[in-house]
C-alpha cells in the first residue's frame, strides 16, 4: 500500500532516516550489489543513463516516483525502499502493517490454510529474522517433544527465536546430532541475506546476538565449500533416545507492497525417512 503524505504505518522514521544527501551513495550501493552497470540500470528503469550518474553523484536530485522507479528496478527490498526515500526527502511509501490488522485479513486466512494443510508435519510462520509469530497443532506437539516439555520462556516483550534455540546450548543445541554443519549452514546463509537486503542495523545487531553464542566462530559467516553437498540439508534430533531427521520448504508471499508480508516466511517441515514420519503421525495421535 502506498501513501504520499505521511509516513507508513507503523514505520519509525527517526530509526529508518539516514544521513543528509545519502540517496546517491545508497543508490551507488544497491546497484553495484545487484551487479549492475549504470547503462544496465538506465535500460531496466526507463531512465537515461547521465541522469543515473546525476543522481548518484548528487548533481541531481530525484522525485518520490523516481526514487521508487529506480529502488523497483534494482529489487531493493520494501525495508530499504522506506530508507532511500528518506533519503531523498520523502516520507517511506510503504507500510509495515500488524499481521494482525483487519486489512490483512485474508493474508492471515491464506496461511492458516497453509498450517492447517501441513498437518500431520509441522509448519511455523517466522519473519526475517527468525522470530516465531505462528505455529500449527504439530508444531506444538514438535516443540514439546524436542524439548522434552514446554520450551524455555523468550525474554521479557520478545518473541521465541528458532535459531536461537538451534544455537543455544542450554536449548536444542545437544540434540542436534549434526548441529556444527546445520548452525553454519544457518549462521551463514542468514548473513548472506542480512548483506544482500542491505546490512540493516537491527539486522546486523541479531548476527552479533547468535555470533556470540558459545562455539559460534567467525568462521560460520561464511559458508564452507564441500566438494559432494547433499541434496538437503536434514537437520537430525536424538531425543530421549529416539531419533528424528526433517528438512524443510520455506514459503513467501508473492507481490508484496508492504514491509511485513514481504520478510513474513512460512517454514514447513518434513520427514527425511521413515521413521521419522511414523514419529510425527505418533505425535500428532497423542494429541
Amino acid at each position: 500500500m502506498m501513501r504520499s503524505a505521511s509516513p507508513a504505518a507503523g514505520t519509525d522514521p527517526a530509526a529508518l532516516s539516514p544521513r543528509p544527501d545519502t540517496f546517491g551513495p545508497m543508490l551507488r550501493t544497491w546497484r553495484r550489489r545487484r551487479g549492475a552497470s549504470q547503462l544496465a540500470l538506465a535500460l531496466q528503469s526507463g531512465v537515461s543513463q547521465r541522469h543515473v550518474s546525476f543522481l548518484e553523484s548528487g548533481r541531481a536530485r530525484p522525485s518520490r516516483e523516481m526514487v521508487v522507479q529506480l529502488t523497483t528496478a534494482l529489487d531493493v527490498p520494501l525495508r530499504q525502499r522506506n530508507a532511500m526515500l528518506l533519503a531523498a526527502g520523502f516520507a517511506p511509501a510503504y507500510r509495515e502493517t500488524n499481521l494482525a490488522a483487519p486489512e490483512l485479513l485474508p493474508v492471515r486466512k491464506a496461511i492458516d490454510h497453509m498450517l492447517r494443510q501441513q498437518e500431520p508435519y509441522p509448519a511455523v510462520v517466522i519473519d526475517r529474522l527468525w522470530n516465531l509469530i505462528q505455529g500449527n497443532e504439530a508444531a506444538t506437539a514438535f516443540t514439546l517433544f524436542l524439548f522434552e516439555g514446554p520450551p524455555p520462556a523468550p525474554p521479557a516483550g520478545k518473541p521465541p527465536n528458532l535459531l536461537q534455540w538451534l544455537l543455544d546450548p542450554r536449548a536444542l543445541r545437544p540434540k542436534i546430532a549434526n548441529w556444527e554443519e546445520v548452525a553454519r549452514h544457518l549462521v551463514s546463509t542468514t548473513y548472506a541475506e542480512i548483506l544482500a537486503d542491505g546490512g540493516e542495523p537491527k539486522a546486523l545487531a541479531f548476527i552479533e546476538e547468535i555470533m556470540a553464542f558459545p562455539d559460534v566462530p567467525a568462521s560460520f559467516r561464511r559458508l564452507r565449500f564441500e566438494d559432494r553437498p547433499q541434496p538437503v540439508l536434514t537437520l537430525d534430533y536424538i531425543v530421549g533416545g529416539r531419533s528424528l531427521s526433517v528438512f524443510t520448504t520455506i514459503a513467501t508471499l508473492g507481490t508484496p507492497q508492504d514491509v511485513t508480508l514481504q520478510e513474513v516466511r512460512i517454514e514447513s517441515f518434513f520427514p527425511a525417512d521413515e521413521r521419522s514420519d511414523a514419529l510425527f503421525r505418533s505425535l500428532a495421535a497423542k494429541g
